[in-house]
């Protein structure tokens, strides 16, 4: 088992490959973690930086910034808090730090990076193929602490390469490969079938959004959702780098609070093609997100493909409603309007300007979004198969709460 080494490797996909290349050599300075580019790797006529914005593609060691022990590019690879949790139960005895979790956690991550111990070897860690309802008891297990039977062992890695708090799993159907979410004994009302919903309107709002599903193993209800970064080919799977807003700012998860969609916006006019159509959706994304109550709309669950020259907004992902027992509530990623960080739909009106859109186009746009929510509710909710007591829970207590019509006529 590998104990807190001091060196690994961070591995690419190129652009248009299916076999990964060594990018450069992560080393620890105390609790930092350093980057230096292989020199290799910087004479390839098709390398492309890890980042436009923080590593840039040159000689010397990069260290990270400000608050951050390791380059918030590398860290959008890492596992989040599931993916760490299952680490942590898989090798109980390890104090892990953040180079032993790049390095135990599965090969098939998102976007388009792996890391190594070796420089000339490369072994994915992972890459079979357990079934549904094997991924969904192995973390059902885990959730209750409970020892893993030695035929649910190799499910394990499925789990610890992707983001967020919440049980899910790297899963391939048919040839296509989807995220799989599972509910969570903590869960107080039906999240997977909210995701879904919230999902589902958004598509019917003509918001790019990953494509999703909704089934049922082992009578507990699993959302799949479509992944966006691998293209199959006649030669093999493609991997697309991905960067989060939240790299992109160059901030980590202690500072995601100061994440501002105005610095997004920022950030899109500059490095982004089509930066006036990128901005027209994300304020889209902005506007549903307030109607449909998702308040966890922070700079992690924004993202953007990265092809070596230019950025592109990826579909919409992990739009999920928030239930509140109260009336007010603010955004995870802020607002900087005339009500500053309120959810309310006329604070997310004063702040247009920034999306290059006047007030006019601005209210019609909310509008738009508003009607398809009222309109398509039902349906979506028979989709689902959502009960009386479940659609109860989230119509008006996160979708259309009265707190975000506050002020709107």
């Amino acid at each position: 088992m590998i104990s807190n080494v001091e060196a690994g490797f961070v591995w690419i996909w190129l652009p248009g490959a299916v076999e990964p290349v060594v990018a450069g050599r992560l080393q620890k300075q105390g609790n930092h973690l350093l980057f230096t580019y292989g020199r290799s790797y910087r004479e390839r006529d098709n390398a492309i930086p890890l980042s436009p914005v923080e590593l840039p593609l040159q000689e010397g060691t990069f260290e990270p910034l400000g608050m951050n022990t390791i380059h918030p590019c590398l860290r959008d690879a890492a596992p989040d808090a599931w993916g760490r949790r299952v680490v942590s139960y898989k090798y109980p005895a390890l104090a892990a730090d953040e180079l032993d979790y790049l390095l135990l956690s599965g090969s098939d991550r998102i976007g388009a990076l792996d890391f190594q111990a070796s420089s000339t070897e490369y072994r994915s860690r992972g890459l079979d193929h357990p079934s549904l309802d094997e991924l969904l008891e192995a973390a059902s297990l885990i959730e209750r602490q409970l020892p893993l039977p030695p035929e649910l062992d190799y499910a394990l890695l499925h789990g610890t390469s992707v983001g967020g708090a919440r049980p899910k799993a790297l899963i391939n159907v048919n040839d296509e490969q989807y995220i799989a979410k599972f509910s969570s004994t903590s869960d107080t009302y039906n999240v997977v079938k909210g995701e879904f919903v919230a999902m589902r309107l958004a598509s019917l709002a003509g918001i790019d959004v990953a494509s999703v599903s909704l089934q049922s193993i082992l009578g507990k209800d699993v959302l799949l959702v479509e992944r966006f970064d691998r293209s199959p080919t006649k030669k093999g799977m493609c991997r697309h780098a991905m960067l989060s807003a939240l790299s992109l700012l160059g901030l980590n998860e202690m500072e995601a609070r100061y994440a501002r969609y105005r610095d997004l916006a920022d950030l899109i006019r500059r490095y982004f093609a089509t930066p006036q159509k990128t901005l027209h959706e994300l304020y889209r994304r902005l506007i549903f997100n307030v109607l449909i109550g998702n308040t966890d709309d922070h700079a992690r669950n924004h993202a953007a493909l990265w092809d070596g020259k230019m950025l592109r907004l990826t579909p919409a992902y992990d739009l999920c409603p928030q239930v509140r027992t109260g009336l007010e509530a603010t955004q995870a990623m802020q607002l900087v309007g005339d009500e500053g960080n309120h959810a309310t739909l006329s604070n997310v009106l004063s702040i247009c300007t920034s999306f290059q859109l006047d007030t006019e186009r601005s209210r019609a746009m909310i509008n738009t979004l508003r009607a398809v929510v009222e309109d398509n509710w039902l349906v979506v909710c028979d989709e689902a198969g959502m009960t009386a007591v479940e659609r109860k829970q989230l119509w008006q207590r996160a979708l259309l709460n009265p707190y975000c019509l506050q002020g709107w006529s």
